[in-house]
């Protein structure tokens, strides 16, 4: 599951829509929402996050982590270091092959350690952080 599936999948819930009325209601195939909610497809296209925030009367802040987490939810990430230092290369690497061992706790040590390490101007912060 994705961090944008997630939260569609609780949204849902809070509010007991069904998959398949939602799917309806928003023109599209319960099974393409059924994969983006299980991350079995890629990003949704910022029109449907729009569509998706209209259609639970989602604004301001909470459209904006919505989006945040749309744009943090591609299923397969490619990691470029071109250009970085052979650590850094290893470092994805080993994150790559390991990462489907790491139980929630060995996740959230990771995300901390990121979350405190400040975004290069022009980058957007993980989803839920708070600005500095």
């Amino acid at each position: 599951m994705t961090p944008f599936g997630e939260r569609v999948r609780s949204l849902r819930d809070a509010r007991g829509v069904t998959l398949k009325q939602m799917a309806t209601d928003l023109s599209i195939s319960s099974a393409y929402l059924s994969a983006l909610e299980h991350g079995k497809r890629g990003q949704p296209s910022p029109q449907l996050v729009r569509q998706i925030c209209a259609y639970f009367g989602i604004i301001w802040d909470e459209a904006e982590e919505l989006e945040r987490l749309a744009d943090l939810s591609h299923p397969r990430v490619t990691v470029d270091t071109s250009g970085l230092s052979a650590r850094a290369t290893e470092l994805a690497n080993l994150l790559s092959e390991r990462i489907g061992d790491l139980d929630e706790d060995g996740i959230a040590a990771i995300l901390a350690i990121l979350d405190a390490v400040p975004p290069k101007k022009g980058t957007r912060r993980r989803a839920g952080m708070r600005r500095r």
